[in-house]
């Protein structure tokens, strides 16, 4: 049920982290995948490394990403699936003291850039027969958060933008849903790995007691993009341990 052979993918940001986590998940299931970063030498180096095509692209500019798409077209001749994951935190603070221009990029790059990339890919995942769309929101959308104003603003986005899509999408065999991690151990969350008070109050917070890890959403991802999760659309799903249904005790 998880059997992704022969299927065509793009993920953005999967030269690290939670998308190179899931860029390799798939390949694992037989999909080919089209690795992508803003980085040009770090998106040639991925490729090679995981013997995949790759095109860097910058997911602020639109021209970028049609050339990501028409090049996925060109390589793989068509295209099932599409993750959407590259972003960025932006600034933090609270919405009184925002840079406004940091609130435009990451706005930008965290919302704009995935209603632009899909409605680039989903059409022809649609004239493929039909496939799925993944969106990478985040947990931090799903609550009140006084640090990370503007990412998760911009994730609440995403998470509505997967349940919109999914209604237009649908009649066309198109699936989209939205996963939402929460705190999972990456290369940029060490400094809050290495941080004990955090970890201490985060952990209390989380029913497992634990960081997730890189594979555990990209597990998610597969599932989402596989027949195994063919009648699900338009779902949020949360990987976070359990940390946003519970009250701390």
């Amino acid at each position: 049920m998880f059997d992704l052979s022969g299927k065509r993918a793009i993920v953005t940001g999967s030269t690290r982290g939670i998308g190179r986590a899931v860029a390799e998940a798939l390949i694992a299931q037989g999909a080919r995948v089209v690795i992508s970063s803003e980085d040009v030498v770090d998106t040639a180096r991925v490729a090679a490394e995981l013997k995949m095509p790759g095109l860097a692209c910058d997911v602020a500019d639109d021209i970028a990403q049609k050339s990501l798409v028409d090049f996925t077209l060109d390589t793989l001749g068509g295209i099932d699936i599409l993750v959407c994951n590259a972003g960025i935190t932006g600034k933090p603070g609270p919405f009184a003291d925002a840079d406004m221009d940091d609130y435009a990029r990451v706005m930008a790059i965290n919302l704009r850039s995935q209603v632009v990339l899909c409605n680039l890919a989903l059409p022809h995942i649609a004239a493929s027969g039909g496939g799925a769309a993944v969106l990478m929101a985040s947990l931090s959308s799903l609550r009140g958060n006084g640090r990370i104003n503007t990412y998760a603003l911009a994730k609440a986005g995403v998470a509505q933008l997967a349940r919109n899509l999914a209604v237009e999408w649908g009649p066309q065999g198109v699936r989209v849903n939205a996963i939402s991690p929460g705190f999972i151990a990456t290369e940029l969350s060490q400094p809050l790995l290495d941080d004990a008070a955090f970890m201490a109050r985060r952990m209390a917070m989380t029913p497992l007691r634990r960081p997730g890890t890189v594979a555990e959403v990209a597990g998610a991802a597969v599932f989402l993009a596989s027949p195994a999760g063919a009648f699900v659309t338009g779902h949020n799903l949360v990987v976070d341990g359990g940390t946003l249904i519970t009250d701390g005790s």
